[in-house]
């Protein structure tokens, strides 16, 4: 597949074959994950992989209970748009995936989002040159738990950047509508 077209086909999809991803192409696609540049050369991304289905689910169940505090003590929260689906208790944030993997870094590194950002960004699109689909879950990054974050391998001065499911397709979507660029100004 050519750059354009991986540029197209790469999705957000979040219904997988139950199918297990193999983790020697998991480790090809992190290997070249970390070819994303950083601030400075760093690299300070730290990768999780979890396939173990009910570590998943617990790790969703962690994130909604921590969200529907956040949203108790500000209903003004950016996670009051998800406030449904968090209650609903078959909800799984991680939308049952085979395959949750984990971008984190060191906390107090001022670059850290935006490293792990362009690595997850790799991540996905070598997952989509290998026919893998993902999708950042945004909402799975809420994990306080020392005990999972203990089973995690979480160093403890790490947070989670870029939680991201992987697996194969049942169907990847069209490409949505885009907007055009938004070019403020030319100076020449």
């Amino acid at each position: 597949m050519d750059y354009s077209e991986l540029m197209k086909k790469r999705r957000a999809v979040s219904d997988y074959d139950d199918k297990e991803v193999p983790l020697d192409i998991l480790m090809q696609i992190i290997h070249e994950s970390c070819l994303a540049p950083s601030s400075s050369n760093r690299q300070p991304w730290h990768f999780i992989v979890i396939t173990n289905k009910d570590v998943i689910k617990r790790l969703s169940d962690e994130s909604k209970r921590n969200l529907l505090q956040d949203l108790e003590r500000n209903p003004a929260s950016p996670s009051s748009n998800y406030e449904a689906i968090l209650r609903d208790k078959h909800f799984n944030v991680f939308y049952n995936a085979p395959c949750l993997v984990f971008i984190a870094g060191p906390k107090e590194l001022l670059s850290i989002q935006v490293d792990c950002a362009l690595a997850a960004s790799y991540f996905m699109f070598a997952a989509c040159d290998r026919g893998l689909a993902t999708c950042w879950i945004g909402l799975g990054r809420f994990i306080k738990d020392k005990e999972l974050l203990n089973l995690m391998g979480m160093p403890e001065g790490d947070q989670i950047v870029a939680p991201i499911i992987i697996g194969y397709p049942k169907d990847v979507p069209d490409i949505p509508d885009r907007m055009g660029p938004q070019v403020l100004k030319i100076v020449s």
